[in-house]
């Protein structure tokens, strides 16, 4: 790539198409004056860089000495069977430090969604525009839709999906919906859903016609309000749980014409909640792909952002939604958000970006960057002067990945003050989510969020960023047991408990969000609705999803499960044991056959090979990906990560040799190459195994050992820049 032109101000030398973003996009309209920011992103870039690599040395001191502990003579694979000694010696070199005296944060200013509505969450790549605008817009789903369009009901002889309306399946949707009403919202005298031939309103509230019967709600306060007219209302709005559900009534519509009570849809609030990611689902390595992502930030919070889609034949233009209004039994005009509460997933602190030089011409911190740009773009809707607000409470919501132990969200607390003071907005206003997903974050949680207990409001657990570390953290303990195995082994299930205690005790509840990690395969979404039930019993107050669709399903699990009622159930359980924490994974290749270690180290590099040829070939972050049985599962960067560790670690231990690993790249790579062979845009990596994406993924494997935390970004970066500088060449 051309280097780019750059604008010097004050000590910074930035990129010339983010500076022409910032004084031409982002800056008016923001009440931020052009000086204000700059001086204050320059002050906190050569305030806070230093303390930033500190942070980085500080993680490699303690892997050095965690690698020399599992090194000495006699220590390999011991530690397992005795935690105590490991918690002991994870004392004496700090990793693990003194859990604060019990507390309760105080962080004010949140959003009813944060701290009183209970429901799924969306996590989407911000660089695209569609796929922001559709979470943004995910707050209300269909549920006929989600039943109908997805493998919830079977494909069984007569039910099958095809081009034209299936009058047995639609039956079925309905029979569903009918009996979710039942449960939830049930009508007095025996009455249900299902023979109902009329809904109305008066002055009593719903009312119910059941034939010749008139009916009303079994708890009458259930009822929101309605749109239209009293007596042929076009929606009933109910309430359960804190969550909202339109009946819809059209009897000219082609489903409602053929419902005894006109009934066309049932319109579920879902996505309550949404975080748009500058992180892990996104491929942004240079200025270009930076302000792409910002850009988007900025027309969300303007509540402008839209983009022009095909879809069936048709094109048109997908706009945010407005908000949705009805009128209450009293008469009045109540209005329900139209769109999820957005979040935005900044990088951590690994990561730099040239985006922005400092006076030395050193790339600065991109999570500095991040907090900056992304805090301007929320000024807009902070300052009323957005279309569509987002945040009714006044606040801005930041998840921050990959915090390692309570000082470093102390430092991104710290960044954060300077944000606020530079662009003129009150402490505390940015709320910060912590995600629990590195070892020394869940191990000293308490501590993490007593770090920042006055603007902490989201805590989440990630299982495959926490299991890339957990074999990261502790590579020369000994070799780790296949990943199916994984969430059968202790310290899995206390760490999803630990998790849920210490929000509890910490006095999450009506504050913060608990939160519970992402169903990974978007099309199995059958098998979703029977296990993702867990989440809301374990107590979280939201869980990841991969789809508005998937959100609309999930929400379902939120009526089933009274998320408040289960956390004061959980207040009284003994708390997950620091035990079961640190009791190390490693298995016994002794009793892994010769085909259950080609089987696993098949996957883990099929699916590497095929997430970093599409992260650096095409720049997509996330995607459905086709596993080594063809099954599309939602890859990012987790995946990538613990995937190539796993092999790191096992080739370390001799349960698979290097040989082994190289004859399985190739093979696994004319796999990912069959696999794709329908994409024109396509470069396969067979026969040549030469090009950047082939050479990335081989690095991610076999020098594992050496990437600072096993993270995957600096190799994926690299390899994503050549990439693009070959491309740049080829098209000159």
């Amino acid at each position: 790539m051309t280097t780019p032109a750059r604008v010097r101000i004050g000590t910074l030398q930035i990129d010339a198409s983010l500076h022409r973003f910032i004084e031409e996009d982002a800056l008016p309209g923001s009440g931020v004056s052009s000086e204000s920011f700059w001086a204050g992103l320059d002050a906190a870039v050569h305030e806070l860089a230093p303390r930033n690599r500190e942070l980085l040395l500080r993680r490699a001191e303690l892997q050095a000495a965690i690698d020399d502990h599992h090194r000495a003579p006699g220590q390999s694979g011991t530690v397992t069977t005795d935690p105590s000694a490991h918690e002991a010696f994870l004392r004496e070199i700090g990793y693990l430090e003194d859990e604060p005296d019990p507390f309760e944060i105080t962080t004010g200013g949140v959003d009813p969604e944060v701290a009183l509505q209970a429901g799924p969450q969306l996590v989407v790549p911000m660089l695209n525009a569609r796929f922001a605008t559709n979470a943004a817009n995910a707050r209300w789903g269909s549920l006929y839709d989600a039943l109908y369009g997805t493998d919830v009901i079977p494909e069984t002889e007569g039910r099958e999906r095809g081009a034209g309306y299936n009058v047995r399946r639609g039956a079925e949707v309905i029979s569903r919906s009918r009996a979710f009403l039942d449960a939830h919202f049930p009508l007095a005298d025996g009455l249900s859903h299902v023979d109902v031939t009329a809904y109305a309103a008066d002055a009593d509230g719903l009312r119910i016609s059941v034939g010749d019967r008139v009916g009303r709600l079994a708890e009458p306060e259930q009822f929101v309000g309605h749109r239209g007219a009293e007596e042929s209302p076009t929606a009933i709005v109910l309430v359960h749980h804190g969550l909202h559900v339109e009946i819809q009534v059209d009897r000219t519509d082609p489903i409602g014409a053929t419902d005894p009570a006109g009934v066309k849809d049932l319109l579920l609030e879902a996505a309550v909640s949404a975080i748009m990611d500058l992180e892990d689902s996104v491929a942004a390595v240079d200025s270009g792909d930076k302000v792409l992502g910002y850009r988007n930030w900025l027309l969300l919070m303007q509540g402008r952002l839209a983009e022009e889609v095909t879809k069936d034949g048709r094109t048109f233009t997908r706009t945010m939604h407005p908000d949705r209004t009805c009128t209450t039994p009293a008469g009045e005009t109540l209005t329900l958000p139209g769109r999820a509460l957005l979040f935005v997933r900044q990088v951590g602190l690994l990561m730099t970006t040239d985006a922005v030089l400092d006076r030395d011409g050193n790339a600065i911190p991109e999570g500095i960057l991040d907090a900056f740009v992304t805090g301007l773009g929320s000024t807009h809707d902070l300052r009323g002067h957005s279309d569509l607000r987002n945040s009714r409470a006044g606040s801005m919501y930041v998840v921050k990945p990959k915090l390692h132990g309570p000082h470093e969200v102390a430092f991104t607390c710290d960044l954060f003050d300077r944000v606020e003071t530079a662009l003129g907005l009150a402490a505390r206003t940015v709320k910060l989510g912590i995600m629990d997903e590195e070892r020394r974050t869940s191990v000293n949680l308490r501590a993490c969020i007593r770090a920042a207990q006055d603007r902490v409001a989201f805590i989440n657990t990630g299982f495959l960023d926490r299991t890339g570390d957990e074999i990261h953290t502790s590579m020369l303990a000994g070799p780790m047991v296949p990943k199916a195995e994984m969430k059968a082994q202790p310290w899995i299930s206390a760490y999803e408990d630990a998790n849920v205690d210490a929000g509890l005790a910490c006095g999450f509840t009506g504050r913060a969000q608990i939160g519970k990690g992402m169903w990974a395969a978007p099309d199995n979404l059958a098998e979703m609705l029977e296990q993702k039930v867990a989440h809301p019993l374990s107590g979280a107050s939201t869980a990841w999803v991969p789809s508005p669709t998937a959100a609309t399903l999930h929400a379902l699990h939120y009526h089933e499960v009274d998320v408040w009622a289960r956390q004061r159930e959980l207040r009284h359980r003994d708390r997950a044991a620091l035990a079961d924490l640190l009791t190390i994974p490693v298995g016994r290749p002794g009793e892994w056959s010769a085909d259950r270690r080609r089987s696993e180290l098949e996957n883990n590099l099929q699916g590497t090979l095929g997430y970093v040829v599409r992260w650096v070939d095409a720049g997509v972050g996330c995607s459905k990906v086709p596993d080594i049985h063809g099954t599309p599962l939602m890859e990012d960067r987790a995946t990538c990560r613990i995937s190539s560790q796993h092999v790191a670690n096992w080739v370390l231990h001799g349960v698979v040799s290097l040989d082994e690993v190289e004859e399985a790249l190739e093979r696994m790579a004319r796999v990912v190459d069959e696999q794709n062979a329908d994409d024109p845009d396509y470069v396969p990596m067979a026969p040549s195994f030469d090009g950047s994406a082939y050479l990335a993924a081989r690095d991610l494997v076999l020098r594992g050992t050496e990437h600072p935390s096993g993270y995957t970004e600096p190799v994926l970066h690299a390899s994503r820049v050549a990439r693009k500088q070959q491309l740049e060449r080829t098209e000159a």
